[in-house]
């Protein structure tokens, strides 16, 4: 676990466990445990030990992945690599100088050491799905593991809501995206007629990571970013700047650093062509001629989202948002506030009408909200919560046959865990 020097929690590491060749630091458990803490648990030497356990479960995993032959490629691990890379830069709000004096490391240092907790979780995550994946639970199953539960322990669920979306996202004109390739056109010459690129793109770059790096990426192999951006990054020569390119997230110029062999390091500035108000309008006479023909059952809400919505999130499922589990269910303490509000005020098996919103990613949009049903406040039942019931009797049946298989594996590798944490009577 990365700590730097000047965090209160740095402190001298230690070998605490060993599984083969792999070793769970003492950082790595008190990580762990501050985490643990973090998300309000009051704190607890029973956790830590169960913190520790998982810690040595996962180095297990690793450890027989190796012996089973089980991989992961260089491209997925570096692809990963790259993506946490930049989401600690922005994060920590540091450039990659003041990060490098944090952790007394230079970035390449950082980015090794990353790497390898990135492999041993993609290896962990693989052997995991690989010991569980043929795993299911028939309906008798379920009932059983409802049945077995005693009445006074049943889970209560606050009320809860099945609701669907149709989501449009308004098509930028060509004529919006000429005035950003144009915008992008004039920033290229001011750079190639000697203003600095960073700074500029410090000034005028709509990704986030601009404040701190100034556009430069970092060097990052085939694969880590989109297509249109690797197509650019090896076609330029060392130190060209490439005329505006459009990709999902808008319009870039792009200068190429260095490439040496797969990898490459570039800079980069970013501006996203807005729709107009036009653009928009437009948007929302498509999404209430829609409308219509799902409230006079010309189409059904189901499949006009399939075929319709933007939303890649709710259209697989007809456009219902669903829960960790896949349900449709919804607890209202989970729905988004501006749903919930909106669904307040209908009736069920009302359709809204063409609601403007932007999406997660900050883009202009238009949907119009499906309000199936509510339920009341209830105690779990296998008729109102069979998806419920059936996710967690699955997460027990896959838990036993993790630990069946730990037990086992475990005598097939060395295992070696410090003294101190003798009380956690871990490996009985």
């Amino acid at each position: 676990m990365l700590k730097a020097q000047d965090d209160p929690g740095f402190l001298v590491d230690k070998i605490i466990a060993k599984v083969d060749n792999y070793i769970v630091l003492k950082s790595e458990l008190e990580g762990t445990y501050q985490n643990y803490l973090a998300e309000g648990n009051p704190p607890s030497q029973e956790a830590k030990c169960g913190l520790l356990n998982r810690l040595i479960v996962n180095k297990l995993m690793v450890a027989k992945a190796e012996i089973d032959s089980v991989v992961v490629t260089d491209d997925q691990v570096d692809q990963n690599t790259a993506r946490r890379m930049q989401l600690i830069l922005q994060s920590s709000g540091n450039s990659p100088e003041e990060l490098e004096r944090a952790y007394g490391k230079t970035m390449d240092e950082i980015r090794l050491e990353l790497r390898d907790q990135i492999r041993e979780q993609m290896l962990g995550s693989e052997m995991t799905q690989l010991i569980t994946k043929d795993i299911s639970v028939t309906p008798s199953e379920v009932r059983r593991f409802f049945n077995k539960i005693p009445e006074d322990s049943l889970p209560f669920y606050s009320s809860d809501v099945e609701v669907a979306q149709i989501v449009r996202i308004a098509k930028v004109s060509e004529k919006q995206k000429e005035e950003v390739k144009q915008k992008l056109r004039d920033i290229r010459e001011r750079i190639l007629k000697g203003e600095n690129f960073n700074e500029l793109a410090r000034q005028f770059s709509e990704d986030p990571s601009a404040q701190m790096n100034g556009g430069e990426m970092g060097f990052v192999g085939r694969g880590a970013m989109v297509p249109s951006f690797e197509a650019n990054a090896f076609k330029l020569r060392k130190g060209e700047i490439s005329q505006p390119f459009e990709s999902p997230f808008g319009f870039h110029i792009m200068q190429l650093i260095d490439r040496r062999g797969n990898e490459y390091n570039s800079r980069h500035i970013l501006i996203a062509a807005e729709p107009s108000e036009e653009d928009i309008n437009r948007t929302e006479k498509f999404m209430d001629s829609l409308r219509l023909k799902i409230v006079t059952d010309s189409i059904d809400f189901q499949r006009a989202a399939k075929e319709y919505s933007d939303d890649q999130e709710t259209k697989g499922q007809g456009g219902f948002f669903t829960d960790a589990d896949g349900g449709t269910k919804i607890s209202i303490k989970e729905i988004d506030p501006v749903v919930y509000f909106t669904i307040d005020t209908m009736k069920a098996g009302d359709v809204s009408r063409a609601i403007r919103y932007r999406t997660d990613d900050g883009k202009d949009a238009v949907r119009i909200l499906y309000f199936k049903t509510k339920l009341p406040p209830h105690q779990a039942s296998l008729k109102e919560d069979w998806h419920r019931i059936q996710a967690a009797a699955l997460a027990e049946k896959k838990d036993n046959a993790l630990e069946k298989w730990f037990n086992k594996a475990k005598k097939d590798v060395f295992i070696n865990i410090d003294p101190e944490y003798n009380s956690c009577h871990l490996l009985e």
